[in-house]
C-alpha cells in the first residue's frame, strides 16, 4: 500500500499552484497560538510558524502561486480575529497571497462543502473538521468534475475578495 501523501510531498510535487479555500469561522481553538492569543500571552509565531513558512516559501521560490481564499463571518470570530493577526507571520511570510471576502457575498456562488487544498489543478485535498473547528480528517479526491467545481469556486472567492493588507476585520 501507497502511503499517503504528506503536505511536504503535495507541495514538493506542485509545479504551477496551490489553492486553498477555508470556509470556517473556528479552527483547531485548542491550538497553542490561538489560546496565547485569546489569554494575551507572548506566543513566539516566527519559530511556531517555521516549518509552514519554509515548505511555502520553497514552493514559492520555484515559481508555485499558492494563494489562500477565506470566506468568513462578520462580525468575525475570535478566531478569525487571530488568524488575520497571525496571517503576516504564518502566510505572507511564506509568499502566500491571501484574501478575504465576507460571506454575505457569496450567496450567488457556488461553494463546496468542505474546505480544501487544490494542487496543479490535478488533485483536491479536502480537509474534514468537528463542529468546534479541530481536524477530523481528510480525503482526496482526483475527479476531473469535482476539480474545475473547486477551481472555479476558489477562483470566484478570489475575484471578490480583499487583499489581506485591505481588509479590516469588523
Amino acid at each position: 500500500m501507497t502511503a499517503e501523501p504528506t503536505f511536504d510531498d503535495l507541495f514538493g510535487e506542485c509545479h504551477r499552484s496551490a489553492l486553498h479555500l477555508e470556509m470556517r469561522d473556528d479552527y483547531g481553538i485548542s491550538s497553542p497560538g490561538f489560546v496565547a492569543w485569546r489569554e494575551g500571552v507572548h506566543f513566539n509565531r516566527t519559530d511556531f510558524d517555521a516549518p509552514w513558512v519554509t515548505l511555502v516559501s520553497g514552493a514559492v521560490a520555484r515559481g508555485v502561486a499558492v494563494r489562500r481564499a477565506r470566506v468568513v463571518s462578520e462580525p468575525v470570530s475570535d478566531y478569525i480575529r487571530y488568524e488575520h493577526s497571525a496571517t503576516p507571520y504564518a502566510n505572507l511570510a511564506g509568499g502566500e497571497q491571501v484574501r478575504w471576502l465576507p460571506r454575505r457575498l457569496t450567496s450567488d456562488l457556488a461553494l463546496p462543502g468542505n474546505d480544501f487544498w487544490l494542487f496543479d489543478e490535478r488533485l483536491i485535498r479536502f480537509a474534514y473538521f468537528s463542529g468546534d473547528g479541530e481536524p477530523a480528517g481528510h480525503v482526496f479526491c482526483d475527479d476531473p468534475a469535482v476539480i474545475k467545481l473547486c477551481l472555479a469556486a476558489f477562483e470566484a472567492v478570489w475575484e471578490r475578495g480583499v487583499d489581506h493588507a485591505d481588509y479590516r476585520p469588523t
